[in-house]
């Protein structure tokens, strides 16, 4: 399993932000996916899950309605598109096979600050 995130960056309060995670080594098409995300010196948080065909969607109560997970299994990818992005939302972004994030990427990194 090898997964890449990528899109992070710094945001200010307000902002949007959309994340991408490349995958590969796995029957893509058939897995759930997940973002998890965590601070430095918390565990890590679950975030979203999305179907292996994309029909359904999971969120956290602290990112429903502000964050929209979605996938492109034909390239083998899923996102995490933020929106009203809070400081509360700074963290390290990884997706995961499992909710868990036990098998995740190496995360990219959200900084939302003015």
């Amino acid at each position: 399993v090898q997964l890449v995130e990528s899109g992070g960056g710094l945001v200010q309060p307000g902002g949007s932000r959309r994340l991408s995670c490349a995958a590969s080594g796995f029957t893509f098409s058939s897995n759930y996916m997940n973002w998890v995300r965590q601070v430095p010196g918390k565990d890590l948080e679950w975030v979203s899950t999305i179907s292996s065909d994309g029909s359904n969607t999971w969120y956290a109560g602290s990112v429903k309605g502000r964050f929209t997970i979605s996938r492109d299994n034909a390239k083998n990818t899923v996102h995490l598109q933020m929106n009203s992005l809070k400081s509360e939302d700074t963290a390290l972004y990884y997706c995961s096979t499992d909710p868990l994030g036990s098998s995740r990427g190496q995360g990219t990194q959200v900084t939302v600050s003015s």
